[in-house]
């Protein structure tokens, strides 16, 4: 057990990854303060599932639209200096958010452009921090680093809604966005006070026609990408929108308040939690993990669309977290690992378009669904869909002879 729980926190052993790790707390907190601002501002200037769901959509969008060449700005550029720059111009969003909320000026269309801004700088953002990870830690601490990571990310989920709920019901909506800005500037100190000798830095790609299609033609060709992509693209499409059912969940079917949306994402995060911490401590990942991922994310979705109570609810969320972060941490690293490393900015840029890319599509359709038939059916929907990736890319890699409980990475050795 102690051995295990080690191996969970191996990669904060490495200082450079420790100061990523701290920066990302505090700006990865910061930026669900805002997430569950904007969400209960739209729904409260609305009280539309479907307006929430555009919110989301907003945000992604630019990742679905450009989140490619995103990867090809990533693979072009040094990855710390590239994250620096981003992280300040996401800054500027959130102070422009703040300035019209606190001022009584803020219209939905206002709002709605805002977070597609803060949508531009993330479709280069995302793929230029997914690809870092390896520079961080190096190959053999990849499933580690990118489970820690999300770790945090669902840390965040805790801390920032229960400090998005005391300030909404204390001082009003306004003072997120100015906690989200300043929260940045942990981030750009943490980068610029790493030692750049200790990183495995990757050289830069020039600029070349035709760099995403051969990705793209790289991509199709390796099903050890493929595959994980494609699950990614399903899954994310129909089963990842917690962001837009959990305010509607407490909303129209518990008729609660930001109080009760905080609690489901707060157990929602502690599952999380346990989940990367026990992601973390494996030392590969295989195909079978990828496939139990899913059936076990859809499953428990379905068990959750069933939920009578609130307190159930907050009980199933917890494993659902879990299930969720084995299965995003398991696919994140079989690619990072599976990927020519000249590759890796593009490759991921692809993973950030089919999972956070996929928002767009997805997230109105669950708030449409949500509001016409209720927040229960989406669930419903997002867990059967889960099951049935699960159960097709099973088959997948039994048909392009991979070998289920063989790791990922050692495939892509053989193959190479």
């Amino acid at each position: 057990m102690t051995a295990a729980l080690r191996r969970s926190f191996s990669s904060l052993a490495i200082p450079n990854y420790r100061r990523y790790f701290t920066g990302q707390i505090v700006s990865v907190s910061g930026t669900w303060v805002q997430t569950v601002a904007e969400t209960w501002l739209v729904l409260k200037l609305t009280d539309s599932g479907f307006l929430v769901g555009v919110a989301a959509a907003l945000q992604f969008a630019p990742m679905l639209l450009a989140g490619a060449w995103g990867g090809a700005i990533a693979d072009r550029f040094p990855k710390r200096r590239l994250l620096t720059a981003t992280q300040l111009a996401m800054a500027l969003p959130a102070l422009t958010l703040f300035t019209l909320t606190a001022t009584g000026a803020i219209a939905l269309w206002m709002l709605y452009l805002l977070i597609f801004a803060r949508g531009v700088v993330l479709a280069v953002d995302n793929p230029a921090r997914q690809s870092f990870f390896v520079e961080l830690v190096g190959s053999d601490n990849v499933l580690n680093a990118v489970s820690l990571n999300s770790a945090v990310i669902n840390s965040a989920r805790i801390i920032g809604p229960a400090i998005a709920g005391v300030l909404i019901t204390t001082v009003g909506v306004a003072p997120c966005f100015a906690v989200n800005a300043v929260s940045f500037l942990a981030m750009i100190a943490a980068l610029q006070r790493m030692d750049r000798r200790a990183l495995n830095s990757v050289p830069v790609t020039e600029r070349a026609p035709g760099q995403i299609r051969g990705a793209v033609r790289y991509v199709r060709a390796t099903p050890q990408l493929w595959i994980p992509l494609a699950m990614t693209a399903i899954v994310g499409t129909f089963t990842f929108n917690f962001q837009i059912l959990l305010p509607l969940f407490a909303d129209f079917t518990f008729h609660g308040d930001a109080g009760v949306y905080a609690t489901l994402t707060t157990a929602m995060g502690v599952g999380a939690i346990a989940g990367a911490l026990a992601n973390g401590s494996r030392a590969r990942v295989r195909p079978a993990m990828l496939v139990a991922a899913a059936l076990a994310f859809g499953g428990l979705m379905l068990l959750l669309s069933g939920a009578p109570s609130e307190l159930t609810a907050v009980a199933v969320l917890v494993p659902v977290g879990a299930a969720s972060v084995a299965f995003s941490a398991s696919v994140n690293s079989a690619l990072q690992l599976a990927v020519e490393p000249s590759m890796r900015g593009r490759v991921m840029a692809l993973y950030s378009v089919v999972f956070l890319g996929s928002t767009p599509i997805g997230a109105p359709l669950m708030g449409w669904l949500a509001n016409a038939a209720g927040p229960r059916a989406a669930f419903a929907l997002g867990g059967a869909v889960a099951v049935a990736a699960g159960l097709a890319a099973r088959a997948a890699f039994a048909r392009n002879g991979i070998e289920a409980r063989r790791p990922i990475a050692a495939v892509e050795r053989a193959a190479a």
